[in-house]
């Protein structure tokens, strides 16, 4: 009788507060807009999953005390790796990677893999677009930080603002690992909206006319200028910002060994292998720090409302810039590229092509907006760059 009495004692239905009960429903309801609404299901699917497994009552997947002590100076375990395999959870374990920046790094080098950088290459101007869409993730630094947010927290709150999902994930582990659950979840979640956030900004912005703004057709670019660009702005972006080599870096390698031609095993290894089994580690650790103590908080909601002022203001910073530059070019641009800054490949490019075609059923923006659009991938990692040596 005395071991069946244990037995149900240890059921996680006798252990459960109502904290872990709300954080059930709300990794089920993110279930839910992954699987029925196809929102970023590819990482929303995996972390809604880790917010599950973190709050089952005595399942000892994930321990934050464990965390705690590993950032604490004063304590025996203060950066100690070997404390977090000896007593984590698997958890635990897998989110060695995120605290090591080694999953974001993996996942830019099968982005770079998957990335043409030919329309801002045709289109040196782009990067100016692209630099100009992480305007929110500045604004929003300076909000945050004036709301009550320390400086670290409100550099990993303003990174929403770039859409860049690996970037903030990179950002946020570094600086403020105690809100990379709420984090992530904001930039996977704002980057899934992106049809839906950015055309009323878009058409807010913008005359009827310079919707419809007819762009020329994009030179083409060699093989040459394509091998040689991921090299140069390696070695640029390291040599004046060093935080953003790891970032830019695995970025331009994925890219070079596309552009090559001579790894392509390696090449496709990047894009699907590599790349899937890192989206899997990556969601279910970032997943298992949203605990219902770190998340069910009046910050969390603060974080989850600065993001989207984050993300509409990247958004708007790349339109008011096209708008500038056409003052002083002869050669106009359609504006409606501008928001296609923030780094949401390709979704934000095909956005800025739905809304243009809405007023110009010939107009074909896409591939002007994909220079802005790559821009933005670089944008980010520079702008989490400067956070990191400013704040780091």
């Amino acid at each position: 009788m005395a071991e069946v009495l244990e037995f149900f004692q240890t059921m996680g239905f006798m252990n459960m507060s109502w904290q872990q009960g709300v954080m059930l429903c709300v990794s089920f309801f993110l279930l839910y807009l992954a699987i029925k609404k196809q929102y970023e299901p590819l990482l929303l699917l995996p972390i809604a999953f880790g917010m599950l497994l973190t709050n089952l009552p005595n399942a000892g997947m994930y321990h934050s005390e464990l965390w705690t002590n590993f950032l604490d100076a004063t304590h025996p375990d203060y950066h100690s790796y070997g404390a977090i395999m000896r007593d984590g959870g698997l958890l635990d374990v897998l989110y060695i990677g995120v605290k090591a920046g080694v999953y974001p790094c993996l996942i830019f080098i099968g982005v770079g893999a998957m990335t043409d950088f030919g329309p801002l290459i045709a289109n040196p101007k782009s990067l100016l677009l692209g630099a100009a869409a992480q305007l929110g993730i500045f604004l929003t630094f300076l909000a945050a930080n004036a709301m009550g947010f320390n400086e670290a927290e409100a550099g990993s709150i303003g990174i929403i603002g770039g859409a860049d999902g690996p970037t903030s994930i990179f950002l946020t582990s570094k600086l403020a690992p105690h809100l990379l659950g709420p984090i992530a979840i904001a930039a996977y979640s704002y980057m899934a909206l992106v049809p839906v956030i950015q055309p009323p900004i878009m058409r807010a912005l913008t005359t009827k006319n310079e919707r419809a703004i007819k762009m020329n057709q994009l030179r083409t670019v060699s093989k040459t200028e394509k091998i040689v660009f991921p090299i140069v702005i390696t070695a640029v972006v390291a040599l004046i910002l060093p935080d953003a080599a790891p970032l830019i870096g695995c970025l331009m390698l994925g890219n070079l060994m596309k552009e090559c031609g001579v790894v392509d095993r390696l090449s496709k290894t990047a894009q699907n292998e590599l790349m899937n089994i890192v989206v899997i580690f990556l969601g279910l650790s970032v997943g298992a720090t949203a605990t219902a103590a770190s998340f069910l908080n009046i910050r969390t909601l603060m974080i989850l409302a600065m993001g989207i002022i984050a993300f509409s203001c990247g958004t708007a910073g790349g339109i008011l810039l096209a708008k500038l530059m056409n003052v002083f070019s002869k050669e106009k641009i359609n504006p409606l590229i501008g928001s296609a800054g923030v780094s949401a490949v390709p979704m934000a490019a095909r956005v800025s092509q739905t809304v243009g075609q809405e007023e110009n059923p010939s107009n074909f923006l896409l591939m002007h907006a994909m220079g802005p659009n790559v821009a933005g991938v670089i944008g980010s990692a520079v702008a989490a760059g400067i956070l990191l040596t400013m704040l780091g």
